[in-house]
């Protein structure tokens, strides 16, 4: 059977959904290809319980890592969006564009046309941030896009000790870390509207869908088919046949940065020995395909408090079936929030430009797969490096289609990250230990105030670092004369024709903070690309502080 569109997008995930949103806006025929089923539903649609959607099968891929070499063996948990919205539909919704110099430093790497003066024209088309009226942030806001930003209520003390206590530490506030400052301490800003959470899906997906020139498919991708060079369609399994979803211009792999690669590869598309070795034919040799995988690490500083302030008091039966009847019947409460309010950006040393170090905190000591610290009432900062010199791969575990790949991360093989994680550590203990804390903190629980030395803190990070699931990279854009590049600046797949990739696969280096923002924003910037548009350039001033050379802060 074969269905014919002018575009076939593969994945409904944050560029893929804002891909196919522009497109059919424009007037295009799109045919959108996602595995996963309906984003209705509670778990999904309640922002505090984001633990759920991400550790159920329905929802997830369930991918985990091989065996992480220099973190004693462990797999990791590596999810991915197996739903309308993918990843934007599990994630924790907080919304980060990344530094200005994460995207000049891009285009100096080979991605012309991808510095923050290019990009920034994207990401203030596709928000409708609440965080300050219209007019009164042209510059760097937008307030007219499909996806609402909103900030939390703040209402628990313990965010505003936080902050309080960043700047008695020493480190500015910022009152807008996606505008001019990113580093400082200040308010955390989310993918939340109205009480529910704001995903691709629901920023996207159903206004495009309203245009009528969308159309999606539930089926699992096996291959792009190619005539010759081009790419004509993408074969999928559906209903227990395999079909045929021919694409009259373009095909685009948007499906992230752990299955597009596998398709490339599965496609003909890849490193040449490594799909020969799997029985494929090799249509295009490329070496990046799979490789410079990234990730952000993070580890849990926990500690217990002095006064019954924290959420603990709803971690229980009742307690978490009043917030949710409170949320499924109003729309608000503590249901409303991801629970994400308060963050920072700093830099670990002075020599560090720009920050490196992100910092989500929360008024409860818990970990993401829901297991709430034995002491009762506590709190936590997640904590981690931004910039890892570590990188890993994707690989094919075979030709079979429905097989896992391979991931490695290779977390930690770097001897920079084990530095930068000590420093992060020690900083976040000076910070807890400011007078604004002195109210509400009783005691360290993890690390544990025995924890001092290097190699005590390295044998906590090895045993407790986990990942924050912003994997990205494995299929990097550079220019077309890079052998490691596999997609050009206009995220056209080198080596074949009538294929692009539009996905954080693309991400030469990964960015500062969470990754969906700048996901959806490669999604639209994409989509001006295959219009034959382009905004224009926003030539602005990022802050940057004066003195980075000789102060950490």
């Amino acid at each position: 059977m074969t269905t014919t569109a002018e575009y076939v997008i593969v994945g409904a995930g944050s560029g893929g959904s804002a891909l196919a949103y522009r497109l059919a806006e424009a007037g295009r025929k799109v045919v959108l290809i996602e595995f996963g089923g309906t984003d209705w539903g509670p778990f999904i649609q309640m922002p505090a319980a984001l633990s759920y959607p991400m550790n159920m099968g329905i929802y997830d891929w369930g991918f985990r890592t091989a065996p992480e070499p220099h973190l004693d063996g462990r797999r990791l948990a590596t999810p991915r969006g197996k739903v309308l919205g993918g990843s934007s539909s599990i994630n924790g919704m907080v919304f980060v564009r990344g530094h200005a110099c994460d995207f000049d430093h891009w285009a100096e790497t080979g991605a012309a046309g991808w510095s923050y003066a290019d990009v920034l024209p994207y990401f203030k088309r596709m928000e409708n941030w609440h965080g300050s009226e219209p007019g009164t942030d042209a510059d760097w806001r937008g307030h007219d896009g499909p996806l609402h930003v909103t900030r939390g209520p703040r209402a628990n003390p313990l965010f505003e000790a936080f902050i309080e206590a960043g700047r008695q530490a020493g480190y500015p506030g910022t009152p807008d870390y996606n505008g001019p400052q990113q580093e400082g301490f200040g308010p955390m800003e989310a993918t939340i509207w109205r009480g529910r959470r704001w995903s691709a899906a629901n920023a996207y997906l159903r206004p495009a869908k309203r245009t009528g020139n969308l159309r999606i498919l539930r089926g699992l991708a096996q291959r792009v088919v190619f005539e010759g060079r081009r790419a004509v369609g993408v074969e999928i399994a559906r209903r227990g046949r395999t079909e045929v979803i021919r694409a009259g211009r373009e095909v685009i792999l948007a499906a992230s940065s752990i299955n597009t690669p596998k398709l490339l590869m599965l496609s003909g598309i890849g490193p040449a020995a490594h799909l020969r070795e799997n029985g494929l034919e090799v249509r295009a040799d490329r070496p990046g395909v799979g490789a410079n995988l990234q990730d952000h690490l993070e580890i849990y500083m926990q500690y217990a408090a002095a006064q019954p302030v924290t959420l603990y008091k709803y971690w229980n039966l009742w307690g978490k079936v009043s917030v949710g009847a409170q949320w499924l019947f109003t729309g608000r409460g503590l249901g409303a929030s991801n629970q994400f309010e308060a963050c920072a950006f700093i830099r670990s040393a002075a020599g560090v430009r720009y920050p490196d170090i992100q910092y989500h905190f929360l008024p409860l000591a818990v970990r993401y797969d829901g297991k709430a610290a034995a002491v009762g009432h506590g709190f936590q900062a997640h904590v981690g490096p931004m910039r890892s010199k570590s990188r890993g791969h994707v690989r094919l575990t075979g030709p079979d289609p429905r097989q896992a790949p391979e991931i490695l991360f290779n977390y930690m093989s770097h001897p920079d990250d084990w530095v930068e994680f000590r420093r992060a550590v020690r900083l976040t203990r000076e910070i807890f230990g400011q007078a604004a804390f002195a109210p509400y903190l009783r005691a360290e629980i993890q690390p544990g105030p025995d924890v001092t030395s290097d190699d005590e803190i390295d044998a906590f990070i090895r045993e407790h670092v986990e990942s924050a699931y912003h994997p990205c990279g494995t299929a990097r854009m550079g220019a077309a004369d890079d052998p490691m590049a596999v997609v050009d600046p206009e995220a056209r797949v080198i080596g074949v024709e009538g294929l692009r990739v539009a996905d954080s696969s693309i991400f030469p280096r990964i960015t500062n903070g969470n990754l969906n923002g700048p996901s959806i924003m490669v999604g639209e910037k994409i989509a001006d690309h295959i219009l034959g548009r382009s905004l224009p350039r926003a030539e602005v001033t990022p802050w940057i502080a004066p003195d980075w050379q000789t102060r950490q802060r």
